[in-house]
């Protein structure tokens, strides 16, 4: 998840405004109330500290077993052995490797709630003695190092925590809770695996009243996000085989060059920002890979170029797309390419804009804010270019009310070393150095339960 943000046609990073909202909570108002007691929230909190020894080492022990996107048999396994052992109701191998549970306790409103199981392919340098020393082979047979480099071994154990101490909690609540423990977000595709495989026909789910959903952030400890309206970009996943004709190294007149057209294509890629998207627009396009030959002398036949697209306007998605086929054509044509050796451009996972439901986001501000204090809940959160599939999920269930918190998991002390030494950020999602402060495992359980209980809680008025 990128930490950009837009506002006002500049782009800033989250921790640099994280730190003036800090500040300020503006967003309630007198008339409103929680509708989680203070003893009730205090009740919470008893039941996560005293199990957060499990909960560290269960986070642990992910953290040292990550697994990419449908590859997370070994992380399925372990939330659908919790979850039963709770009483769940368990499904497995939904969209590959998706778990779905279901716990009814009596009439009340139903509340799905999602967890992303996935890491990401980095390889590790926090130095942590539960650090990832794992690699694997991918599908096309190259090798990457595997870590959670992005927090969702913190989404797993946080909702792991939050199950348990909701059963544990079976008296304050009634209804049914729905738990989604989903694979591959990291290329998008897994919720949309999940809705394909009959998450909402052949698995019978009850349509939830609400959906709600956790993401960590290098804030610090402590800092929550509950904003409603738009905060995520929509985003595809692209794929660009540029074909041509290999040959020897010293010979290039008897070739037709793939690695030069992927070359010129990438830096002719930015022009399509810079010069057909509107600036007032959020669009960003990224190459995050180029694939070609393995040999010093050898040129290739084939050169493949991944790029990323991030955008809220359908327009502007269109445009970008639109403009990667013609500036890929046109090289491969300049380069003496027949038209039936064009490159072929191949779409892959993508979402829509996330966009949280402001009515819900405000409810659940106000319990976070007797959890955590009001100063540490920001409710007035502008766009990200981050992006997520997370409200994919609901499929068909178009209509059903979702927001998806944002969670600090920066030590307090690092994050504020940082700042100091002119850092917007200690460090960012998807970077080697990047470290879930173990205070959080508590933490990010108790926002997840606070969050749940409140639209559960005997007594509470559905919205």
């Amino acid at each position: 998840m990128n930490k950009l943000i837009y506002q006002g046609g500049l782009m800033k990073s989250v921790p640099t405004l994280l730190g003036v909202m800090l500040l300020t909570f503006s967003s309630f108002s007198s008339a409103q109330e929680a509708s989680l007691s203070t003893s009730e929230i205090q009740g919470v909190e008893r039941v996560v500290d005293a199990d957060n020894a499990r909960l560290v080492s269960l986070f642990k022990d992910i953290h040292q077993h990550p697994e990419l996107g449908f590859m997370e048999t070994r992380t399925a396994g372990i939330v659908a052995k919790e979850l039963q052992a709770l009483g769940f109701d368990v499904q497995t191998g939904i969209g590959k490797t998706g778990v779905v549970a279901v716990l009814k306790n009596g009439a009340g409103p139903t509340v799905l709630y999602r967890a992303d199981m996935d890491a990401n392919a980095v390889e590790e340098a926090t130095g942590l003695d539960y650090a990832s020393k794992v690699r694997v082979l991918r599908e096309d047979g190259t090798e990457a190092p595997v870590a959670h480099m992005c927090g969702h071994d913190a989404h797993v154990t946080w909702m792991l925590g939050m199950a348990k101490a909701m059963v544990e909690l079976k008296d304050e609540w009634s209804g049914t809770m729905v738990l989604v423990a989903q694979p591959a977000e990291e290329p998008i595709m897994g919720a949309k695996a999940m809705v394909d495989d009959g998450l909402w026909s052949k698995h019978a789910l009850p349509k939830p009243d609400y959906f709600i959903g956790m993401h960590t952030a290098p804030g610090p400890v402590g800092m929550v996000v509950s904003s409603g309206g738009p905060k995520m970009a929509g985003t595809d996943q692209i794929d660009i085989l540029f074909k041509g004709v290999g040959g020897h190294g010293s010979m290039p007149q008897l070739t037709k060059d793939p690695v030069l057209m992927a070359a010129y294509a990438v830096t002719e890629y930015q022009a399509i920002v810079s010069r057909i998207i509107e600036p007032q627009q959020t669009a960003v396009l990224t190459v995050g890979s180029i694939q070609a030959g393995s040999d010093n002398n050898v040129i290739p036949a084939t050169a493949l170029v991944k790029a990323n697209l991030r955008w809220y306007d359908p327009k502007v998605r269109q445009q970008m797309i639109e403009g990667i086929r013609n500036v890929s054509n046109g090289i491969a044509r300049t380069y003496g390419m027949p038209e039936d050796e064009l490159p072929i451009i191949t779409m892959k996972g993508g979402s829509t804009p996330l966009v949280n439901d402001s009515a819900l986001a405000d409810r659940l501000a106000l319990p976070l804010a007797t959890l955590l204090g009001k100063k540490n809940v920001v409710t007035d959160f502008p766009p990200a270019t981050g992006s997520e599939d997370v409200h994919l999920l609901l499929g068909p269930n178009t209509d059903v009310p979702f927001t998806y918190l944002i969670v600090g998991v920066a030590d307090p002390e690092v994050f504020s070393a940082a700042r100091k030494q002119g850092k917007t950020l200690p460090y960012s999602a998807h970077n080697p150095d990047f470290v879930v402060d173990l205070k959080s495992i508590p933490l990010g359980t108790k926002v997840a339960t606070v969050s749940m209980l409140d639209l559960m809680a005997k007594g509470s008025i559905k919205q």
